[in-house]
Formats: C-alpha cells, sequence, structure tokens
C-alpha cells in the first residue's frame, strides 16, 4: 500500500543535544572532518554522511544515553564554539587593508553542488559554484549564493542489463533536506512573484541552505498558490522545453534579485554592491535591477550604466552549442506590458540579447550575449578559455582583433576541505600541524607547498597504496549494487570479489559525457588497450564514471559502448563504469587514482577541474592540454596528450593520432614508471612526481587563490565602478556614449607621418610620431589617439601588440582637425610595425574597447602608416 500523504517528522532532541540541529544545518559539515566525524560517533550504523537524515532516525534510546555522556557533550561544546567562531570570527577578507572591498556580493548560478545531502547540481559548473560558496566562506566574503531548488534535482542514473542508461527522478522534500524555510515576521513564507502572460503569476518560497558563512537562497515553484504548470517550473535542472528554460531562467535572474532583498530586509545583510552572473541562464537579473533603478526616477539608458558598472559575468562554455538561445518571439511575450517588467520597452530588452553581429541569428535571443551587455567585467575559467571567448565573442566588439575583447580569465579551483582525503589531511597535519594545514588549504596564499619535501618516500608511497584500497571496496560495493539494479543474481556476481588490485596502477576517468570529452577515446585500439589492462608485469587498471544528458542519445550510446567493453570476462576485473556519479563517489574516486585521464577535444574543455581534485590527493594527471592543464602542465605534474589539431587532419584520423599517443604514454613512460623499483624496494620517481604535483600545484589549484582572484580582479574594481556611478554619474555616462555612437562615423584618422627611418632602424632609437585626426563634434577630451606598435608576422599583423596614447599638439584648423604627436621606441628586434587608432575615453569606462567603436587608417592615410620595420 501507499501513503496518501506524506509528512517529515522531526526529532525533539534532548535539552544537552540541541547544538546538534545547529550543526547539522549548516553544511560546514560537509567540509569540516572534525563535525561529520562527532555525527559518525552519534549512530555508526545509521551515518551515511547526511546529519539530517541522521538525526531523524536515531532512536530517542540513544539520544538520552549520549544526553547523559559528558565525553560526547564536551565534544559537542567544543564543535558548536568552533562554528560560531568560524561564523562570527574575522577572516581573510575582514583583514584586507585595501579601500573599496564590496559589502556585499551575490553569486547566481543555475546548480550549486555544495554536497551529495543538497543534490542540486549536474556536473563541473555546479561543483564549481558550490566550492566558490564554501571558499567564500573560508576566506570570509560577504557573498550571497542564489539559484533554484529543483525538487527532482538532476537524475540518478542506473544501467540495463545490456549498458543503456535509465534515469530516475526522486521526488525530494525540502523539509528533509539541511534546508531552512525564510519566513516574514509574521510566521508566513516569504515569497517572490514573476507577471507571466494572460495575467497569471509565478509565485515561489525561498529555502535558505547555510554554507558556512554564506547564505544560499533557492527558489521553489512547488508552492499552492501556483497552477500545476507554474508549480513544475523547478521540477528538475536542466529539464523541459524552451519556454520551460526560458521561466527558470527569469526565476533565477529576476526573481533571484527579488529574494535577495527579501533577506537583506529580513535579516540586515548588507545589500550586494556586486552581482556575479555564473553563466547566461541568470542572466535575466540585470533587467530587474534596471528596472529598480527606473522606479527610483533613472531612464533606460542611464539605469543600464548603473547596473553594467557592478555586474561580473563569467562564462564556462567554449562553444556556442552550449549556450541557451531562445526565439525572439517568445522572449517578447513573457515581458512587457501584459507579463513581466512592465515598464521597460520589450524592444529594450530584446536589443540586449539579440544576436545582431556578423555571423549571429538575428531572430535569436542569446543569454550570454545579454550576459555580456549587461556586464561591465567579464572572465573565463582559464586562461586559454578566456582566450576562446574572446574570439567566440568577438562580434560583440567590432574593429577589435580578438585578443582585445574585454573578457579577461580567472582560472578556476577547487575546494581543498571537500575534496582531499582525510588521510592527506592527516599527513599534512603531522608534518606542520592540523591548524596550518587548514589554512594552507582554505586560505592558500603561499606559491608552493615545501613542507612537503620532507615527508619521507615511503609514508607517501604507503598513503597511496592505503587511498587504492579504499577506492577498490568502494568499487566493488558500487559495482555490486549496479549489477544487482541490472537484474543480476548473487550467484552472478562472485567474480566481483576479484575486481581491481590496490597494488596496480589504478587511472580515473570520471565526467559529463558530451560528445566532446570522448568517453570512448580509449577504445580506439582495442586490442591494444586489452594487453595494457592485462599486462603480465605492468597491468593498469581503469575506473570510468560518468553521466549523459538525459536527451542526449549520443552520449547514451557512448556509455553503452564502454559498458559493453567493461562487461567482457577477459577484462571485466581491470576495467569498470560505476553508474550514478555524484559528489560521493567522486570524494572515493579521486584519492584512489594514481593517473586522473581527461582527453577531450582541444580547445573545447573550459577548464576541467576534476584533475585539480586529483592533484590535491597526489594524483598525476594524463590530459590534453586543455584547460587548467594548458596553462600548468609541466613534466613534473604528469602527460601531456599531443593534440592532432592540424587543418588537414578529419575528425577520424585525429583521434586515431591521439589515441595512439594516449596507448604510447601509457605503455612506453606510464607503467614503466610505476612498477620500477629502487634501492628501498620504492617506485622514487614515481614518489618524486606525486611530491612535486603536491608541492607546485596544490597551492595553484585551490579555489580559495580562486576566490581571491576574483576579489582583487573583478568584484573590488566592480565595486568601485559602482559607486563612483551614482544617478548623475550614470546620466552623464549614458548621454555621453549616446553622443559618441552617433558622432563617431565622422571620426578618422586623417594623416600619418613619422620621421624619416628606412626599412631597418636600430634597437632602442626613437621615431617621432605625428598624427593628424577628424573628431567631428568631438572633441580631445572624449576620445585616445593612440600608436599602437608590435612585432609583425608574414601578413604583416601586429602581434604582441602595445598601445600608447599619443597626445594633442594642436588643432582645430579651419577644417576640424586636431594634431596628435608622440614618440614611437623600437624597443625589439625583428620584424617590426605600427599603426595608429582612436578609441572613445572616458572616465567612466570600465574598458577603452567597452563601446565597440575604433577609428583605423585607411591605405591613403599617409606613407607612415604602419611602416614595417624588418
Amino acid at each position: 500500500m501507499k501513503a496518501i500523504r506524506r509528512f517529515t517528522v522531526r526529532p525533539v532532541l534532548p535539552e544537552p543535544l540541541r547544538p546538534l540541529t545547529e550543526l547539522a544545518r549548516n553544511l560546514r559539515w560537509s567540509w569540516h572532518a572534525g563535525t561529520r566525524e562527532l555525527f559518525e560517533s552519534v549512530d555508526p550504523g545509521r551515518w551515511d554522511g547526511d546529519p539530517v537524515q541522521l538525526l531523524g532516525t536515531v532512536p530517542p534510546s540513544r539520544l538520552d544515553e549520549l544526553a547523559a555522556d559528558e565525553g560526547f557533550l564536551e565534544r559537542l561544546r567544543l564543535a558548536a564554539d568552533d562554528l560560531r567562531e568560524y561564523v562570527g570570527g574575522e577572516r581573510w577578507y575582514q583583514g584586507q587593508s585595501e579601500a573599496g572591498l564590496p559589502a556585499g556580493i551575490a553569486y547566481f548560478s543555475p546548480e550549486f553542488g555544495i554536497t551529495a545531502a543538497l543534490p542540486q547540481y549536474s556536473g563541473g559548473l555546479g561543483i564549481l559554484a558550490g566550492d566558490h560558496l564554501k571558499a567564500a566562506s573560508d576566506l570570509g566574503v560577504p557573498l550571497i549564493g542564489v539559484g533554484l531548488l529543483y525538487r527532482h534535482g538532476y537524475f540518478r542514473q542506473s544501467l540495463s542489463r545490456d549498458g543503456w542508461q535509465q534515469e530516475h527522478y526522486p521526488v525530494l522534500d525540502p523539509n528533509e533536506l539541511p534546508l531552512t524555510l525564510l519566513k516574514e515576521p509574521d510566521g508566513t513564507p516569504s515569497q517572490v512573484a514573476l507577471a507571466l502572460p494572460h495575467g497569471r503569476q509565478l509565485r515561489a518560497h525561498i529555502w535558505q541552505a547555510q554554507v558556512g558563512r554564506v547564505p544560499l537562497l533557492l527558489l521553489d515553484s512547488d508552492v499552492e498558490e501556483n497552477d500545476l504548470g507554474e508549480r513544475d517550473v523547478t521540477d528538475r535542472l536542466y529539464g523541459g522545453g524552451s519556454e520551460h528554460r526560458l521561466l527558470q531562467e527569469m526565476l533565477l535572474g529576476i526573481g533571484g534579485v527579488r529574494a535577495v532583498r527579501t533577506y537583506c530586509r529580513l535579516t540586515g545583510h548588507a545589500e550586494p554592491e556586486v552581482f556575479h552572473t555564473n553563466e547566461g541562464h541568470a542572466g535575466f537579473l540585470g533587467l530587474e535591477r534596471i528596472a529598480e533603478l527606473a522606479e527610483q526616477g533613472l531612464d533606460f539608458d542611464a539605469a543600464l550604466e548603473a547596473v553594467r558598472a557592478g555586474t561580473v559575468f563569467t562564462t564556462h562554455t567554449p562553444v556556442p552549442a552550449g549556450i541557451d538561445r531562445f526565439d525572439r518571439e517568445l522572449v517578447a511575450q513573457h515581458f512587457g506590458p501584459q507579463a513581466e517588467l512592465p515598464g521597460i520597452d520589450v524592444q529594450q530588452i530584446l536589443s540586449l540579447g539579440m544576436e545582431t553581429y556578423p555571423g549571429g541569428e538575428p531572430n535569436l535571443f542569446n543569454m550570454a550575449v545579454m550576459g555580456l551587455r549587461l556586464a561591465a567585467r567579464a572572465n573565463g575559467v582559464s586562461t586559454l578559455h578566456g582566450k576562446v571567448s574572446r574570439e567566440m565573442f568577438s562580434g560583440l566588439w567590432p574593429g577589435f582583433d580578438p585578443e582585445e575583447v574585454p573578457i579577461t580569465s580567472v582560472t578556476n579551483g577547487v575546494h581543498a576541505p571537500t575534496w582531499v582525503a582525510p588521510e592527506v589531511f592527516r599527513l599534512g597535519a603531522q608534518q606542520i600541524g592540523a591548524q596550518r594545514t587548514e589554512d594552507a588549504f582554505t586560505v592558500g596564499g603561499s606559491e608552493r607547498w615545501d613542507a612537503v619535501a620532507d615527508i619521507p618516500d615511503d609514508k607517501i608511497w604507503e598513503l597511496r597504496r592505503v587511498l587504492r584500497s579504499h577506492l577498490v571496496d568502494e568499487v566493488r560495493a558500487r559495482l555490486r549494487a549496479a549489477w544487482r539494479q541490472r537484474g543480476a543474481g548473487t550467484a552472478e556476481l562472485g567474480w566481483i570479489d576479484q575486481v581491481l588490485d590496490p597494488d596496480v596502477l589504478t587511472i580515473g576517468f570520471a565526467r559529463r559525457v558530451p560528445s566532446y570529452k570522448r568517453l570512448t577515446l580509449m577504445l580506439r585500439d582495442r586490442d591494444r588497450l586489452m594487453d595494457l589492462l592485462t599486462h603480465p608485469e605492468r597491468p593498469i587498471q581503469i575506473v570510468v564514471a560518468g553521466k549523459a544528458h538525459p536527451a542526449d542519445d549520443g552520449g547514451k550510446r557512448l556509455i553503452q559502448e564502454l559498458v559493453r567493453f567493461a562487461d567482457d570476462p577477459r577484462v571485466r576485473h581491470r576495467i569498470v563504469f560505476l553508474p550514478d556519479y555524484g559528489m560521493a563517489m567522486a570524494q572515493k574516486l579521486y584519492p584512489g587514482c594514481d593517473v586522473w585521464l581527461n582527453n577531450p577535444l582541444r580547445p573545447l574543455e573550459a577548464c576541467g577541474t576534476s584533475g585539480m581534485k586529483a592533484a590535491l590527493n597526489g594524483c598525476l594527471n594524463l590530459s590534453v592540454l586543455d584547460g587548467w592543464w594548458d596553462e600548468w602542465y609541466e613534466p613534473d605534474f604528469g602527460w601531456a596528450i599531443p593534440t592532432a589539431d592540424g587543418a588537414a587532419t578529419d575528425d577520424d584520423r585525429r583521434d586515431a593520432l591521439e589515441a595512439g599517443a594516449l596507448y604510447d604514454l601509457l605503455e612506453q613512460r606510464i607503467a614503466p614508471r610505476f612498477y620500477e623499483r629502487g634501492p628501498e624496494g620504492l617506485p622514487d620517481r614515481w614518489i618524486e612526481m606525486v611530491r612535486r604535483t603536491l608541492t607546485s600545484l596544490g597551492p595553484r589549484v585551490l579555489a580559495g587563490r580562486m576566490v581571491r582572484d576574483y576579489v582583487v580582479k573583478l568584484y573590488a574594481p566592480a565595486a568601485q565602478s559602482q559607486r563612483g556611478l551614482d544617478f548623475a554619474a550614470a546620466r552623464e555616462l549614458a548621454v555621453w556614449k549616446g553622443r559618441i555612437r552617433s558622432a563617431w562615423p565622422h571620426v578618422a584618422v586623417d594623416h600619418v607621418e613619422a620621421a624619416t627611418v628606412g626599412s631597418t632602424a636600430e634597437l632602442g632609437a626613437t621615431v617621432a610620431l605625428r598624427v593628424r585626426v577628424q573628431l567631428g563634434e568631438l572633441q580631445p577630451d572624449d576620445v585616445e589617439v593612440q600608436s599602437v606598435t608590435g612585432r609583425v608576422d608574414s601578413d604583416d599583423t601586429l602581434t604582441d601588440a602595445v598601445a600608447t596614447p599619443l597626445k594633442p599638439a594642436g588643432g582645430p584648423d579651419l577644417e576640424g582637425r586636431w594634431i596628435y604627436e608622440g614618440p614611437l621606441a623600437l624597443d625589439r628586434t625583428g620584424p617590426f610595425g605600427y599603426t595608429v587608432r582612436i578609441l572613445p575615453s572616458h572616465r567612466l569606462l570600465a574598458s577603452a574597447r567597452e563601446l565597440g567603436l575604433v577609428a583605423l587608417p585607411s591605405e591613403l592615410t599617409g606613407e607612415g602608416a604602419g611602416v614595417l620595420m624588418r
């Protein structure tokens, strides 16, 4: 029989145990080992990693027993005091002397991976967002996270008997999760509401998860006042059709800003000065903020400038297909007088997202394009991804070379306390003490972890074997459960006891399964792979996991192909596919592997943080030079798979070449080094690579480093710009931009001349440059005239260019022309060239490229323009 109604019955804890509720409700337990150990001791048999679930199942007799246990109560008191000190004490952010740090920052993301106990993530974007919140908490950054609460999460994955992915969508009850419903002073649930076409409304409750010091607000449309369709808006992560996704993103962006305002009103938290949009899904938040300012008397253009100043946009995708795009008519019908934001003209809203640039589709509304147009500061998530993003979005800044597009980069990091195995932490604590180890993992700041050099080789190798053994146990348990789901009986599963070996070189590969990540590249030559797996002296073993999007049959076929190979009795003890990849599995998988494999199509991996998590546990990376590995790879840390990316190489040949290179590395370099033994019977050269990975790579891959970079490079400048744009300044900047755009067609470089110089010149010489420009209705204060110098390639294109302002030297003449002059320093040898250009200039611009306007010399400008010196 099934129940007709479900309740969540909360336990009544004895008074001495009341602090357990506080500890369970703050998700710091998910990365604080001492708190987890305390909860495990409550009832080891029932502990499954979720304190809220644990407290709901512990028998009252056990609670009474603990309430009388002085030893337990002392540990409880210390844990509660530690949490209060953590939440209320000063941390890195409060100790910064720089003025201008924002008092509040709102961080919007469509998914957050905090803990397996709160399954609101699908992959890297969500895990990154969760690590961002945790690191911000550790550093004391005054962040507010904003997302949606999906009642079915993403999905749970299992396999059919023939290896086809099956999706399951368990219902999540917020009352059984580590969440608290935000309520008004009278006790009623707080609500946000969006206006929908035809007089309907979309309402949402606000659930709060406490991530250390950081509140995370999750909007939930499953409220009784909504019609059935609106109740389902937050049903699944990345589910539904176009209108469903549009409503999710309107609720996240517009409803999210309203939720932040509600939270700040109820709690006294500082109003955010900076709004950070993690990918384009939350881009509508800028429209809501424009509407807020419009209600205070600002016109649209001025409000747009004020909003842009305090907005940071992070793009995570290196391919246009990864961006949400909606038909313009669908967007138009959800805004305007009969729907949401009635005070803003629909055409102004559409203008922010339409692909009105060469190569764009003018009938599509692009969420990333809107995000970039609504943010004065934007970044990719690795140095290479920043370059790819500048190229991908260069159409928004016509006239500029891609390298000058104003998109910077902040390379992702990972939250070490979440991903580092307890055994690794304990080894660090033995060397430098628990507090210094915790500080190194959270705050970071050092260039190297030199204390690792003092750890004896035998301790490092013993640690690696212990972690590998834990993984073997985990894999066998999960594999047995997976085969039972596939319909196997007990009598069929005896072979699982022989799966994997704690002394065999172990390779991990786990991630989402879109085609570009090439899950099955390892299967390219199956005979060769089989030889590697079953080598009599130097075998390898591989653990694979990953989910394909429910609508991606191509990805599901890749999984099925891998599963069928792993089912072969000849190799099933050496290669396994584990279904239902998630945070709980990952926390066992990363530490237990010796090598982390990543073989995407370069440059389609924006960052790829799984290899960072593995590295923090002493795992070596084997990867295509993409994402973060392209930036930080050194032979000390692992191996680079060569990329066959020549223009004449078709897809099939490329995969064959790169798979061959992968097999060669495993066979000739990696396996021999792992099994090679020195005089003490240890793999000395392997251990040295582990040591160097921890010493030099460890401090770089920390989320603490990442968040500090965001604070210094993006949050602080955005807050200062936000403060500088009061209503008068915002109006001034908007009027100025309008005047510049109107006058720019009449701006030109009229003539360029340089002091006599031949085809060669000496290093260190200086050439006097004189430029005549047409400014039309503009004045010298409106522009900057620059010389641009650099090396030139075979096509006479400037590379490594350096721009230098020239100074006004006279004018205007009778024809309205101005003279600019300046020295041209010949500061490098080899082919050298220069040109000149005119850019808009205003003290309130975040970048001179912001308007996408530039005037360059024509071929008729003068013989001196663009002279090449070879």
